[in-house]
Formats: structure tokens, C-alpha cells, sequence
């Protein structure tokens, strides 16, 4: 069986890498950014011909790869694995790492003629799990046969908790400006709503259909729409 280069099992070596990636985690990098980092970092510390990435789509139904450091097309363009299908899939449905010595003779396997055209052999595959939801798989190929030992898999563990928490994070950031937007295009609309009511004698729920009409003819948003309400009634008070 092949072994993961001595140098690569050096326990320096792997504090170094896991350091750079919690380094990362805490950056103000774009996440793209962070996760090819940790793809890339984790192929050098696993001895991996390729690692990759994948998350479980919106509709909770595929698995997509995100990351990889992998330069190959016929990997980094293969289709989708559903959840619960293929090796990643049964990980992500199960929340279980999975080892297999050789995929492209594992019938479990699904792309296994792409195995062989990449010459990819053995495979640790590790769910990424955050507050005990798996929000995606980690998956370390090797290019000769190789039967991981504990140690790997709790490394590669360990890398799959630090890219769930910064995908995790992100996402909190997004939902988070995404609801401060929100709350701002409310308070706009509902200010702009005062206006034309006082100007124009209407009703709270004449004002908003006359706003929303504009908005549609006009193809503006509704908060693009309320601001020029707004600026037209600062405006007026200039003049």
C-alpha cells in the first residue's frame, strides 16, 4: 500500500497547515478565497492528488463542489452527486466519514470512469457538519492505494469543522446584511407613505398602491422609489 509522504506526517507540518487555515477563518477574505486555501493546504498536509470541496444545494438535494484545487476539468465539471447517492452522497445523508482503498472499483462509487481517466485511487470522504446539521462533504483523494489511519481521518475531521464554520459565518454575514437592507427599504417606503399621504390626501394603503404602480411601470424598485419621494419632498422645502 502507498504511504503518505513521511514529511507530510510530520505533526509540525500539520499544526502549520491547521494554523494557516484558522488564520483564514478569522480573515476578511471572500469565501471563495478561503475555501481554496483550505482545499489547497489540506492536499499538501493529506499527501491528496486531489481534494475538494462540496456543499449541499438550496434545495437540500445535491451536492456541488465549491472548492478544489484540482485543475482538471473532467473532475471540476462532473455532474452533481445527490444526496445519498454515490460515496460524498451516502457522507452527507449518513453524517459518517467513509474510506475506500480503490474507487474505480468500488461499485458505490458513481464517477468511476472519471477515476480512471484521473488516475484517482483512494478516497476519505468526511461530512461537514455545523450545530449537528451536515452542510457538506470533504473528500481526500489519493493516487495509489492507501488505508488511512484515525490519524488522517480526525485531521481531515478537523479541516471539515474549520470550513463549516466559516461557511457558516458567511452565511450569517449575508442574512445579516440581507436583513439591514430589509429593515432600511421598509423604513423608506414607510416614510415615503407619510409623505404622499399628507400631500396628497390618500389613504396608508391608496399611498402604497400608487408607489407600487409606479415602481412596476416604471421598472424602479420600491425603495428606489420611496427615496425619490423623499428627495422630492427635501427638495421642495429648499425651494
Amino acid at each position: 500500500m502507498a504511504k503518505i509522504p513521511e514529511k507530510n506526517q510530520n505533526s509540525k507540518q500539520i499544526i502549520k497547515a491547521l494554523t494557516t487555515i484558522s488564520e483564514a477563518v478569522i480573515s476578511d477574505q471572500y469565501l471563495d478565497d478561503i475555501l481554496k486555501l483550505i482545499v489547497t493546504v489540506t492536499a499538501e498536509v493529506m499527501g491528496s492528488k486531489i481534494c475538494s470541496l462540496m456543499m449541499i444545494s438550496d434545495s437540500g438535494k445535491e451536492l456541488v463542489v465549491k472548492a478544489t484545487q484540482s485543475i482538471s476539468d473532467n473532475y471540476n465539471k462532473k455532474p452533481n452527486i445527490k444526496v445519498g447517492e454515490g460515496i460524498a452522497g451516502m457522507v452527507a445523508k449518513e453524517a459518517k466519514h467513509i474510506a475506500v482503498l480503490d474507487v474505480r472499483e468500488d461499485e458505490r462509487y458513481i464517477n468511476r470512469d472519471i477515476a480512471k481517466k484521473e488516475k484517482l485511487c483512494s478516497l476519505l470522504s468526511v461530512p461537514l457538519i455545523y450545530k449537528g446539521k451536515v452542510i457538506g462533504v470533504f473528500n481526500s483523494y489519493t493516487a495509489n492505494p492507501h488505508n488511512y489511519s484515525k490519524n488522517e481521518v480526525n485531521i481531515l475531521k478537523s479541516v471539515a469543522n474549520q470550513a463549516a464554520i466559516v461557511i457558516e459565518n458567511f452565511r450569517l454575514v449575508v442574512e445579516t446584511e440581507v436583513i439591514k437592507e430589509e429593515l432600511e427599504t421598509r423604513k423608506l417606503i414607510e416614510r415615503a407613505k407619510g409623505i404622499l399621504m399628507r400631500n396628497k390626501g390618500l389613504s396608508e394603503d391608496a399611498a402604497y398602491k400608487f408607489m407600487r404602480k409606479y415602481s412596476m411601470d416604471s421598472r424602479k424598485t420600491m425603495k428606489g422609489i420611496a427615496e425619490a419621494v423623499i428627495l422630492n419632498e427635501e427638495m421642495s422645502k429648499i425651494s
